[in-house]
């Protein structure tokens, strides 16, 4: 019953209180100018990051003047409170994961994609293992024939929750630092082998630009 009332007080004001709290961080972004251009024309994009890091993630890319963004969320209870929050933040929901209703959720997205949306997906997500990427990112990409942008995240001070993905909230005012991979085309025509050789690459891309946003920290 208590869990059933915090769900539900989440749910309702989560949003705001999330709101707030990113709205006070200095957030420095680097190698940007080529996702910034892209996004400038409105032209949709898979944006991909950690879901450790998904707060400043899912804050820093929600909709706004450059056309619409939709998240992939998973059907847990966990998703139903994040999905109501980016819900509020304007993002159009799409229900799934890889291990439920990973096929729908997959066709889904590239149709959000190619009906206008830009995607923001956390690839290890919901279950992980940490920083290990699943498909659905790279796929979409390939299918709906747009660039996938991978973006790493570090804060200077953090709260590290003891969950699976080491979740990070960022203290209040903090130095938040973001890295921007450059735009990574998939080849329509990969497939199994090629295409698991890809996925390997791109993961230890987005495990590089998360370096990079760590170590940039240091000159903030």
């Amino acid at each position: 019953m208590v869990k059933k009332i915090i769900n539900a007080v989440a749910k309702r004001f989560l949003w705001l209180a999330a709101l707030g709290l990113c709205s006070t961080y200095r957030v420095k972004r680097n190698n940007h100018s080529l996702f910034e251009n892209y996004r400038r024309t409105n032209a949709q994009a898979v944006i991909a990051f950690w879901h450790g890091a998904m707060l400043v993630g899912w804050f820093l890319h929600r909709p706004r003047s450059r056309g619409p963004v939709a998240a992939l969320v998973s059907q847990s209870e966990d998703g139903e409170i994040l999905s109501a929050t980016l819900a509020r933040w304007g993002y159009a929901m799409i229900r799934g994961s890889s291990h439920i209703g990973g096929k729908e959720a997959m066709q889904l997205m590239v149709d959000a994609v190619t009906q206008g949306n830009t995607l923001c997906i956390t690839p290890d997500g919901p279950t992980g293992p940490r920083h290990q990427m699943k498909m659905g990112a790279v796929r979409a990409a390939q299918r709906a024939r747009v660039p996938l942008f991978l973006v790493g995240i570090a804060a200077d001070r953090k709260k590290i929750l003891e969950s699976w993905d080491r979740f990070e909230i960022p203290m209040p005012f903090s130095n938040v630092s973001v890295w921007y991979s450059d735009p990574l085309m998939v080849p329509a025509d990969l497939q199994d082998g090629p295409l698991d050789a890809f996925l390997a690459d791109t993961q230890a891309q987005l495990v590089e630009v998360t370096m990079k946003a760590e170590q940039a920290l240091q000159v903030l």
